[in-house]
């Protein structure tokens, strides 16, 4: 039984990093973006969350299924896990007593999906900073996050998330005000690499 992992909980942080894994994974996949974190951020307490249904392929976890999945019912599909989405991040900022302004979601494909999408459908900051790993907005936004900078990194071979939507949901941005970035890696496909933890420790 997988569950969500802590990597690392000082007795007085300083900043929150939750981890979001893609569908079918588990918390154990970023745990090593999740160590990368740690050694950098000594102050931050580190976390892995686990997504909170079963998978349909059978292993790992997810936050909405993909089965049948088109860009129509995708959007119902966030709507309905966003509540417990966001009431998991507010669990883990009082857990820690760290604010909105302190906090980093990191998701990895799903996970970016459902962190990104959360500041379409939320009035209040979550975040500080959102980075996006091999992700997506489900539908373009249209208005900046409040206060909140959302970094995309994207691999250019990545053949089930298209880098190309990244760039799309960059551009919204740019165009709504907010500030945001958009890194894109040669030769990357669906995954991390070293040069990604490069560019999020750059960003963070």
């Amino acid at each position: 039984m997988s569950t969500t992992v802590v990597i690392q909980q000082p007795s007085s942080p300083t900043r929150l990093f939750l981890l979001f894994h893609g569908v079918g994974a588990t918390p154990q996949s970023l745990v090593p973006v999740g160590e990368v974190l740690a050694k950098s951020f000594p102050t931050a307490v580190v976390v892995s969350i686990q997504a909170p249904d079963a998978s349909d392929f059978g292993q790992g976890y997810q936050w909405f299924s993909v089965q049948g999945v088109t860009e129509e019912n995708r959007v119902e599909r966030i709507n309905v896990a966003m509540p417990t989405f966001i009431k998991t991040v507010k669990e883990w900022q009082q857990k820690s007593a760290l604010s909105a302004e302190q906090t980093t979601l990191i998701g990895f494909s799903q996970g970016a999906i459902m962190s990104l999408s959360s500041t379409q459908v939320v009035e209040e900051k979550l975040a500080e900073k959102i980075v996006s790993l091999s992700g997506r907005f489900a539908v373009l936004p249209t208005r900046a996050p409040r206060d909140t900078q959302i970094h995309f990194i994207h691999g250019n071979q990545d053949n089930v998330i298209d880098h190309q939507l990244s760039q799309a949901a960059y551009d919204a941005l740019v165009g709504c005000g907010a500030e945001t970035t958009y890194d894109l890696i040669p030769n990357l496909t669906h995954s991390i690499n070293q040069a990604v933890l490069d560019i999020l420790l750059e960003r963070l």
